[in-house]
């Protein structure tokens, strides 16, 4: 795969992969997540990417939705706690289009106090389907409870009291300490040239003024291990296991990639999955998942079970993980794990529209996108010694914390 990369005088950079396709992927990313945000202002990332769809200086709510779907494309956005991304995929004979409407909807948008106002019920609406559903809204408060007195615990979507109090007023004030052009990147995967790409972009987005940032993100620390148990009326027991782990620039962020998808990653023969579900039958749902941020990250086991099972589930988890500690992997076990995910990360690569959002998630870390060969050589690179360091180190019992919903009639 062959990236190419440029910079706008404003510094706002452009990172393009060239495909034959039919359908071409633009994304714009921002670093300005929600843990960005004043404690009063919290969730007010993820409003943001709601009401900047609800007009611009030129186009109305329906006018704005419209120039894309109207043509077939899919238009969308997202939120994390360290960025914001709107993106679309479209034929790509419509570029010029979609690039216009992405300028237009970042820096002429109006938010009008009526759209705000609407948009607040849309949004402590999608709080509360949160809230029913145990088995995502245990991540965040996972979260919140490893970061404790950090933004990188808060929630995304904030808290309805909060959203109740959003107004223009605010936007733009986020907006303008927050969405500056040296942290701006435009991703593309199509069949354009790049550049014709450039050409267009720096139409759309070269005439806005250059800007850099100024505020200095709170940096995490580390927070004690602790153990809580909520009482839920879920049918379920839901429980997640897990500890501080690497941020984007460690060396060993890799490896510890490469653990988390032996222990729990997609395939139905990981060893969590084997342990719990295929020999012993108490969970349908087991997963890990480690998660990166700038400084720091988050190592979670998530499993459900029925109730009375979770003791049983928790010794097998931990019985897993002290395998992991007590002894290196054998040559063969090693290799076996390397292609596996090897083979994971080649298959999501076949996704244009990932490979975009991935292209600008890295060139906003790294300043780069490394190609499948490197990535490849990386993971190759990783040795058994290096493995069993990453799980002595996070998978240490002593340093995990642990959160679980329990059944109030269990």
């Amino acid at each position: 795969m062959q990236y190419q990369f440029h910079a706008l005088s404003n510094g706002i950079r452009i990172v393009h992969r060239h495909s034959d396709r039919l359908v071409g992927h633009l994304a714009v990313m921002l670093n300005a997540g929600s843990r960005d945000e004043l404690p009063e202002e919290e969730g007010l990332a993820h409003f943001i990417e709601h009401v900047i769809f609800k007009g611009t200086g030129k186009r109305k709510v329906h006018q704005v939705l419209g120039r894309l779907e109207n043509i077939g494309a899919d238009l969308n956005a997202y939120t994390t706690k360290e960025e914001t991304c709107i993106h679309a995929s479209f034929l790509s004979t419509h570029y010029t289009r979609a690039i216009e409407l992405f300028a237009d909807i970042l820096f002429n948008s109006t938010f009008p106090e009526k759209e705000i106002d609407k948009e607040k019920d849309v949004v402590i609406d999608e709080i509360n389907a949160y809230k029913d559903s145990p088995s995502e809204l245990i991540f965040d408060e996972f979260e919140e409870m490893l970061f404790t007195g950090h933004p990188l615990g808060k929630s995304i979507l904030g808290t309805p009291a909060k959203v109740r109090k959003f107004n223009r007023k605010r936007i733009l004030s986020f907006i303008s300490n927050h969405y500056h052009t040296d942290q701006i990147v435009i991703s593309s995967v199509g069949n354009i040239s790049f550049t014709r790409l450039v050409k267009l972009i720096d139409v759309a987005f070269g005439q806005i003024t250059a800007s850099r940032r100024k505020i200095e993100r709170e940096t995490f620390g580390e927070n004690q291990p602790q153990t809580l148990i909520k009482q839920r009326r879920n049918f379920q027991t839901h429980c997640i296991i897990g500890n501080h782990a690497y941020g984007y620039a460690h060396e060993k962020r890799t490896a510890l990639a490469l653990l988390t998808n032996m222990l729990g990653g997609p395939a139905m023969n990981s060893r969590l999955s084997m342990a719990l579900r295929e020999r012993n039958g108490l969970s349908y749902n087991i997963e890990s998942v480690y998660t990166p941020y700038v400084e720091a990250g988050s190592f979670m086991i998530y499993l459900g079970t029925d109730n009375g099972a979770l003791e049983k589930a928790i010794s097998l988890v931990y019985k897993e993980l002290d395998k992991f500690r007590d002894k290196a992997l054998g040559t063969m076990q090693l290799h076996t794990a390397k292609q596996q995910f090897i083979g994971q990360i080649a298959i999501s690569f076949e996704s244009n529209l990932n490979d975009t959002l991935s292209m600008a998630k890295s060139v906003l870390v790294y300043d780069t996108v490394d190609t499948h060969e490197v990535l490849i050589s990386k993971i190759n690179a990783i040795t058994a010694s290096q493995l069993l360091d990453v799980a002595i180190d996070v998978l240490d019992p002593d340093k995990m914390s642990m959160l679980v919903y329990k059944n109030n009639k269990s």
